[in-house]
């Protein structure tokens, strides 16, 4: 089971997907049965049977609980979970946030699906929309310029200053001997501690026969040591977020690299596989210089990992805690410490506040301005391809119809711009006359017809008016004046330009009047057509050009 209810005390003993088997005490609370009932529900509620699958977010959900069996008991309500009424819930969710209903919600029909007790009113209630809403306060926007090089070359410094601290105890640790032997002193202080790992003041006085009463009386030195052979939480901290600024790694899998998903492929080059909690497991090849971080980070905590069980030695981020071996959790708390400890300010003057989400941002935002590109995304946390993966994908066959028929407009708009148009002289254009009349169809007479302008319609010429693709064939086309831009059968010469320069100014009336959704749909194909070039050469429907001189047409309609 993933998750079991202990009785005696009261405690949910949990078993999650890549974590260590976890027992979460609930403690006596005002409501015993209450208490035990939203227990059991929260227990229904972890992975695989529900949505939780995080230790901090059990944790999270658990402070809920007893914040629900309090508040409820100072309401006067003692029953079970049985026993609950529409008003009592309906008064402790109007006057709770988001979060509290939610997970409240959550816990009551994991609960209700399990043992099915609740009354149905309640049941109704509990299994209906929310009270509140959640605040939503937009994408998180990249750190400014100064703020993410003060950030970054604060981190670079500590993590040099590190890694020279270290290597000079362990120099210094090499003329020490056995303390038992020798007497005690910093130097063989660190000299045991390099065998013994991060031993305490109790296991130090321990071997040394002293109480450690008496050993903290005498002695000094022992903490200095080991903060500079053994890294601590906060010196995980400047590593942790130089990778995370390097690399883009989501703060879920940053926090949870295990040593064997590093894979070293080459002095300059790793493979680091690690999980990314809303989706799956996932690789990543780091840069030259995220290797190298990485690597100092494995030689700093080194001979931290030779003293530490299989269980902890497995994990990247492997700390001290008290002179205790610990997995590094990188806590907002800690943040906050670790920037107020450094005086790291930000550009309004107050602490810089650190969120590892926005160091995500920040690498995408940097790594779209680095190389040429058209990216345009509706939310900057995100790549393209998430956006195209997620928000552009199509769910119905009409969509992917749609989606197809776009695709090849705007192939066939690009052939169409890059074919080059052909602009002869009269000899030329003489010589070359019936075989391009013979290619274009042309039937006898036709061709005149067009040169005298019989065949016009509003914004062209047409080759065959009872031939249209818009109507039913032997009639005349009774497509609207701005279709002709995108038929095959129009011919576009300069005499039919002040009817065009008319549409365009229709175009301009009609994008101020219209919703733009409403003009996107009926007049956005024709109008962008219509506004690619001003030569009808350059959008001209055939290769026949039929009239040369376009450019002294245009200056002629500017007089």
């Amino acid at each position: 089971m993933p998750a079991e209810v202990l009785r005696d005390p009261l405690a949910l003993k949990l078993s999650l997907p890549g974590e260590a088997s976890t027992v979460i005490v609930i403690g006596d609370l005002p409501n015993p049965q209450l208490a035990a009932d939203l227990t059991e529900g929260l227990a229904a509620s972890i992975h695989p049977h529900g949505p939780l699958a995080k230790l901090t977010t059990v944790k999270s959900f658990t402070y809920t609980l007893r914040r629900m069996v309090r508040e409820l008991a100072d309401d006067g309500f003692t029953g079970s979970a049985a026993e609950l009424t529409r008003a009592v819930l309906g008064a402790f969710w109007l006057r709770s946030h988001y979060l509290i209903e939610y997970r409240t919600r959550t816990i009551l029909r994991a609960f209700d699906t399990r043992h099915q007790v609740l009354p149905e009113p309640v049941r109704q209630m509990v299994f209906g929309k929310n009270y509140t809403r959640p605040t939503l306060n937009g994408p998180l926007p990249p750190y400014a310029p100064a703020e993410w090089n003060r950030l970054i070359d604060l981190c670079k410094q500590e993590v040099r200053r590190l890694g020279e601290a270290q290597r000079a105890m362990i120099a210094l640790a090499e003329g020490g001997q056995d303390p038992a032997v020798g007497g005690w002193s910093e130097v063989n202080g660190a000299w045991l501690m390099l065998r013994m790992g991060p031993v305490t003041r109790t296991e130090v006085a321990a071997h040394l026969g002293l109480t450690p009463r008496t050993f903290t009386g005498r002695h000094r030195g022992i903490e200095r040591a080991r903060a500079a052979l053994f890294p601590s939480h906060k010196d995980a901290i400047p590593y942790m977020l130089l990778l995370a600024a390097w690399t883009g790694i989501v703060p879920d899998g940053l926090t949870g690299l295990q040593v064997s998903g590093i894979r070293w492929t080459g002095r300059q080059a790793t493979l680091l596989s690690y999980t990314k909690g809303r989706t799956a497991d996932e690789s990543l090849v780091l840069s030259p210089r995220a290797s190298r971080l990485l690597e100092q980070w494995l030689q700093h905590s080194a001979l931290l990992r030779g003293h530490a069980p299989a269980e902890l030695a497995e994990h990247v981020w492997l700390v001290t805690r008290q002179g205790r071996l610990a997995r590094a959790a990188f806590e907002e708390y800690m943040m906050r410490g670790w920037v107020k400890a450094h005086d790291l300010r930000g550009d309004d003057g107050g602490p810089l506040r650190i969120d590892r989400r926005r160091l995500r941002t920040t690498f995408i935002a940097q790594r779209g301005q680095r190389q040429w590109s058209l990216r345009a995304t509706v939310d900057p946390n995100h790549s393209p391809q998430v956006e195209g993966d997620h928000y552009l994908s199509a769910a119905t066959p009409a969509q992917k119809a749609v989606v197809e028929e776009i695709a090849r407009d705007a192939q066939s708009d690009l052939l169409r711009r890059a074919s080059t148009p052909l602009v002869v002289d009269e000899a030329a254009s003489a010589a070359g006359l019936p075989e391009e009349a013979g290619r274009l169809g042309l039937a006898e007479g036709a061709l005149g017809e067009l040169l005298s302008g019989e065949r016009d319609v509003f914004s062209g010429a047409c080759a065959d008016h009872f031939a249209g693709l818009h109507g039913p064939k032997g009639q005349p086309c009774p497509a609207r004046p701005w279709v002709c831009l995108l038929c095959p059968l129009a011919l576009f010469a300069p005499r039919h330009l002040p009817n065009l320069l008319r549409l365009k100014a229709f175009f301009a009336r009609q994008f101020r009047q219209m919703p733009r959704e409403q003009f996107a749909a009926v007049f956005a194909p024709y109008a962008r057509r219509l506004s690619a070039g001003w030569c009808p050469a350059e959008w001209c429907s055939s290769d026949l050009c039929i009239a040369p001189g376009h450019g002294a047409a245009i200056a002629q309609l500017s007089e």
